[in-house]
């Protein structure tokens, strides 16, 4: 839990202004209309509220579903794995990070507005269901994401270890998410493309209703390739970035830990 926690507030708040041009960039209106350079913390406090618990609930599950199953460099079934331990964790993490993800990407398409008040003009609005906007969308990105993501983690540490001889360090750990992470980013951009629109679509439209494919849909339909991919430089670099800040703290806090 600690080290999952202190992994995860690492990693959003040293990557936030990142995360804020690659949501501008995907947004709607338009990456200049969205606040362009400016104020690249708004939205900042629902993301330090979020991120200890939200990543603290992943790696719990993460760890303790691999515990229970087949795992080990010498197991065929280690990839399998580590695909049934992310996906599990990125379920039960979605929980606290989809409302925390709503605020903030709300904040960071409207800087002149406090997160206070975008979380009461959302609860007024839509209710506690307007917090769970997008939760169907982001477990669509975030599961895929996982499932190269890890298993790709895990074999190039399990690869490092046997090439040296022993078990990775902690920076050798934080290389393998650098590597890991921006692929996965790369591959799974259109997902969060429409994970992004549906989050800050208008309540009645269309996209509101959180439907991922009608969504890929219409972006495909109106912006082609380039509007799918909208955000992916940032988004790999936010990642690939977050992932060698995220799991190389993770190992490291664990190991001081344990």
């Amino acid at each position: 839990l600690k080290a999952g926690g202190v992994a995860g507030v690492c990693v959003d708040l040293i990557l936030f202004p990142l995360d804020t041009v690659k949501t501008r960039l995907q947004s709607p209106q338009g990456f200049r209309k969205a606040g362009g350079f400016r104020g690249v913390y708004a939205g900042v406090p629902s993301t330090a509220l979020g991120s200890f618990p939200n990543a603290a609930a992943f790696f719990i599950t993460y760890e303790n579903v691999k515990s229970v199953l087949p795992h080990g460099s010498s197991s065929y079934l280690s990839p399998a794995t580590h695909m049934v331990a992310a996906s599990l964790g990125e379920v039960v993490a979605c929980l606290i990070r989809v409302p925390s993800e709503v605020i903030k990407q709300r904040a960071q398409v409207s800087p002149s507005s406090s997160t206070l008040r975008i979380l009461s003009h959302t609860l007024y609005h839509e209710g506690i269901q307007g917090l769970y906007r997008g939760y169907k969308s982001t477990v669509l990105r975030e599961i895929p994401f996982s499932l190269v993501q890890f298993p790709l983690w895990e074999s190039l540490k399990d690869l490092w270890s046997w090439k040296q001889g022993h078990v990775v360090d902690s920076w050798q750990s934080a290389v393998c998410g650098a590597f890991a992470g921006g692929f996965a980013a790369a591959v799974t951009t259109p997902l969060d493309v429409a994970k992004t629109r549906i989050m800050l679509a208008k309540a009645g439209s269309s996209n509101a209703s959180g439907n991922v494919l009608a969504a890929l849909g219409s972006i495909w339909r109106t912006q082609g390739l380039s509007g799918l991919f909208a955000g992916v430089v940032p988004r790999m670099a936010a990642i690939s970035l977050g992932g060698f800040i995220f799991l190389g703290t993770y190992e490291k806090t664990r190991q001081l830990l344990l």
